[in-house]
């Protein structure tokens, strides 16, 4: 017989000697009794007495039990049998003891539930974009820049359309290069022949060669080609997937149709595909239209030279490196092309061919895009990684300690079957196995935390945004995670256990039985509950120095108020108002807000505090010469109308702040913050000192007051120098560099309101107070300025709360630990303390006896924890504000609280044991 068809004989045998196991058992049987009948019969036959043949027949066919198993381990797989008897006896085991299972499980299902949700978070933030070969695209610099400047970088991240045009054209590392706005746009859209009014639409200025870096095709129509990014080339659009099915219900008359885009008719030429929605991870918008960059200046009404100024760096850009080629080289090239192409640039001075020569750009593997949120988080999940990386080891430590107690508890089990010749490797096999289901059981329950988990994650991130961009529900990998991490657990904290029981000597354990040890905890019982102990306190005092760190963030006074204050942001330039117009509007709406019953007072500005944004500039002031670096002269500005300071709540400290007399044909003043002062005017008072933002205006602005430093930006830092400038004095320069700036720099972001009342009560108001005003004046969104700071606290709010979660449930996992070990060790030590109670020693003696032995190994880990704590501490100073890595009250309080938990996990053992009757202990066996 070919080996091949033996094979599978052999495999069909045996898998019906599996399925059909009774039936077997049965056939064999009977074989087996015909053999010995017909034994008995030719003894018979030889004339031995009737009486002796049934017994010289038994002796002649051998061991029955023997052949029996041989022929099972001929027909049948004898290691999935006994797999599946251990199951089976697995399964008895954890049923029997439901008390234990349940505590195991649950404990299992925590630790890994949270790994499991990091695990989920991490991957759906780090997800590949859906195009071909997303490992070959590479981000031309680190991003870290947003979103417009005319000067040099020396990092660069930034690239007018001129510059990406140079670079797409001289590096041949990449087969394509792509330029795009890093910002999104808000444009009123209407297609031309239907009903009804513009509605907002998302959209973004892309480069040409946009669709094809990504190497994508429209679902239907075409892409943009950089025949489309040319001055004077018709105003095409891309719409996207989700707006085409959502709004158009996939209506292919769509692709050829005319829509009023900003006032401006552009044609939709295509769909894009339903996966993409762009090349930045967001959770605030996504695009609606993706239009060329040529476009830039004509949806903004010709009033920007953005698109065609060399000078105006506004753009991101991408690449797609060959197959064949080095990203170290492509980024060496793309240096000296940046380089080169700044010494072209006319009219430089001997500072700026000094910063040419520091110009430096690093090429990011951008598998996942543009992803700055994930850059924002990436420190806090690696913190939350290893944290829930540490409870995981405390959740095993704890069910090893439990399965090691249980095991030595049932010592006299398991060496009573080795001694009938149960095979050691066969009893390993069984401890392992239910272990494993152990593990599995709290694996499934892993997954059910880990979804919950996740969500909660999630709506922490997400705080305010309008769509999650991450999948909570479970993918594969992450099941497959899950079940890795659980059956890895399940050996971890099984094989130590399963060792030590079956490697103890028979013959003084069977000597011992029912007597005391002599010892009160086996050395792996004490290591163990050290390693939870000095695990849990690093926990312990991570949750405290973050949950301070958060506290610390959150009752700081950040120069403004949040009480009562209503942001609600508006976008004029959407709304078609010019430069001429914008004196009036600003002027009508003040009024008509602050004529809102409930509102207290009422202002506009260019920037409010808090939305992570400001704008700045290079201030140069009368007397004093700029330094070397420009960049250490910056300071950030803001456009402000009169009643600003009062409606956020930011005190006067001198002078006077913007007020009704600055019109735009009154003397041009500034407001500074402290911190301006301090920077730019040391020493001196800066009030009546004046100022500029350009090279020959340096008085162009008169300080005429000094408020409190506010946070505009980041809490988390210093406050930044800041100049205030009355909202209608408008600067015009001939300075076509700051062109672009000039103009937008004049439309206002956001109304401010200080209201009192009920918030939900006013909303409409102010919405119906706007659309009488202009219906095309859309509101973006309206939410009150301490919604807009706790968006900021979404990070150290997620960690804070995330490292408290963890640190509790360590401590609570260590204390049931605790309770479970000193528990199974005064049950193994009841004859002891009974001996012990008979001579003499009374209930206070055996207290404190259980409880000394119990705190003794926590008091190992805390020697140990404590150094690593520091370790910890300092290695996450970064994310702390306003505590220090060592803060000693945390430390100590960690101390005491985990010296506390220890101690009342071991009092109710302890109280058990002194409270036993001697005479009862000394007949326990």
């Amino acid at each position: 017989m070919p080996p091949i068809i033996e094979y599978f004989s052999g495999f069909g045998r045996r898998l019906r000697m599996l399925l059909r196991r009774e039936q077997f058992d049965r056939d064999l049987e009977e074989e087996m009794r015909l053999h010995l009948e017909l034994k008995e019969q030719e003894l018979k036959d030889a004339g031995i007495p009737p009486e002796r043949t049934h017994s010289l027949a038994m002796r002649k066919m051998g061991n029955a039990l023997l052949w029996r198993e041989e022929s099972h381990g001929a027909w049948g797989w004898n290691w999935l049998e006994n797999l599946l008897e251990d199951l089976r006896y697995g399964l008895r085991q954890l049923r029997k003891s439901t008390g234990f299972t349940a505590v195991a499980v649950l404990t299992l299902a925590l630790g890994i539930g949270a790994n499991t949700a990091i695990f989920t978070f991490i991957q759906g933030m780090l997800k590949p974009l859906p195009v071909p070969n997303p490992e070959q695209l590479y981000s031309l610099g680190d991003n870290k820049v947003c979103c417009d400047r005319s000067d040099i970088q020396e990092n660069f991240s930034l690239y007018s359309n001129a510059l990406y045009q140079h670079i797409r054209a001289n590096t041949p590392e990449f087969s394509e290069v792509a330029a795009f706005r890093p910002g999104l746009e808000g444009w009123l859209v209407h297609r031309i022949g239907e009903p009804g009014p513009a509605e907002l639409r998302i959209g973004q200025f892309v480069s040409g060669s946009y669709f094809s870096l990504f190497g994508l095709r429209a679902i239907a129509g075409r892409t943009l080609r950089p025949t489309d990014d040319q001055p004077g080339a018709p105003l095409v659009a891309v719409m996207s997937y989700r707006l085409w099915e959502q709004q158009y219900q996939r209506d292919r008359s769509v692709v050829g149709s005319t829509f009023l885009v900003s006032g401006q008719p552009a044609t939709v030429i295509g769909v894009a595909p339903p996966e993409f929605t762009g090349e930045t991870f967001r959770s605030t918008y996504r695009t609606d239209f993706w239009v060329s960059l040529a476009m830039e200046p004509v949806l903004n009404q010709g009033s920007s030279l953005a698109a065609f100024h060399a000078g105006e760096y506004w753009l991101y850009s991408m690449a797609r490196l060959k197959p064949e080629a080095q990203s170290t080289q492509a980024e060496a090239r793309v240096n000296e092309e940046i380089r080169q192409w700044l010494r072209d640039k006319p009219n430089l001075s001997d500072t700026d061919r000094q910063r040419i020569a520091k110009v430096h750009m690093v090429l990011t593997p951008a598998p996942s895009g543009i992803n700055k949120l994930w850059t924002s988080f990436a420190p806090s999940a690696r913190l939350l990684l290893i944290a829930s990386g540490v409870l995981l080891l405390v959740a095993c430590a704890n069910i090893a300690n439990l399965l090691l107690a249980r095991s030595m508890a049932n010592g006299l089990q398991t060496v009573v079957r080795m001694a009938l010749a149960a095979k050691r490797t066969r009893l390993i096999q069984q401890m392992l196995t239910e272990g494993a289901l152990l593990a599995l059981l709290g694996g499934a329950g892993g997954l059910a935390v880990a979804y919950a988990l996740t969500r909660t994650i999630l709506s922490v991130v997400f705080r305010g945004a309008s769509y999650v961009p991450v999948d909570p529900n479970p993918s594969m990998p992450v099941i497959a995670f899950a079940f890795v991490l659980s059956l890895s657990s399940g050996l971890i904290f099984t094989i130590v256990p399963a060792w030590i029981a079956t490697h103890a000597r028979p013959g003084e354990v069977l000597r011992g039985a029912g007597r005391s040890t002599g010892r009160s905890t086996a050395w792996p019982e004490k290591a163990l509950v050290a390693l939870q102990a000095g695990l849990s306190l690093v926990l312990v005092i991570g949750a405290g120095l973050l949950t301070q760190s958060l506290r610390n963030l959150q009752y700081q006074h950040n120069g403004f108020e949040t009480q009562g204050r209503l942001i609600v942001k508006v976008d004029p330039a959407l709304s078609g108002y010019t430069l001429q117009q914008l004196p009036s509007l600003y002027q009508t709406l003040q009024r008509r807000m602050a004529r809102i019953p409930g509102v207290l007072s009422a202002s506009l500005a260019l920037r409010c505090p808090a939305v992570g944004l400001a704008w700045g500039n290079i201030v140069y002031t009368e007397g004093r010469t700029p330094v070397a670096a420009p960049a250490q002269d910056i300071a950030r500005y803001d456009l402000v109308s009169p009643h600003y300071f009062e409606t956020i709540g930011t005190r006067l400290l001198r002078g006077r702040v913007v007020d009704e007399r600055d019109t735009p044909n009154s003397n041009h003043v500034a407001v500074v913050n402290q911190s301006f002062a301090n920077k730019f005017f040391p020493n001196e008072d800066p009030i009546g000192k004046r100022f500029g933002e350009a090279h020959g205006h340096n008085r162009d602005y008169e300080i005429v007051g000094i408020v409190e430093d506010a946070k505009y930006r980041n809490l988390d830092a210093p406050a930044d120098p800041m100049f205030f400038r009355p909202l209608l004095q408008f600067e015009k320069y001939q300075d076509p560099d700051n062109e672009h700036s000039q103009m937008w720099g004049n439309y206002i972001d956001s109304i401010q309101l200080h209201f009192s009342g009920n918030l939900e009560d006013l909303k409409p108001v102010i919405q119906e107070d706007l659309a009488n005003l202009n219906p095309s004046l859309t509101i973006i969104s309206m939410r009150s300025l301490s919604e807009e700071v706790g968006i900021f606290f979404v990070r150290p709010q997620l960690v804070a709360e995330l490292a408290t979660f963890y640190g509790l449930l360590a401590l609570i996992l260590a204390a049931v630990g605790l309770y479970g070990i000193t528990a199974y060790t005064v049950t193994r030590r009841s004859r002891e303390i009974g001996i012990r109670m008979a001579l003499g020693a009374d209930r206070g003696n055996v207290t404190a006896m259980v409880l000394r032995d119990t705190l003794l190994p926590v008091a190992w880990g805390l020697a140990l924890g404590v150094p690593a704590a520091l370790l910890v501490g300092s290695a996450i100073t970064n994310q702390l504000y306003g505590v220090t890595g060592h803060d000693r009250s945390i430390l100590s309080s960690a101390v005491l609280v985990l010296l506390a938990s220890a101690f009342f996990a071991g009092l109710v053992p302890a109280a058990r044991a002194a409270s036993s009757d001697p005479m009862q202990a000394l007949r326990t066996e």
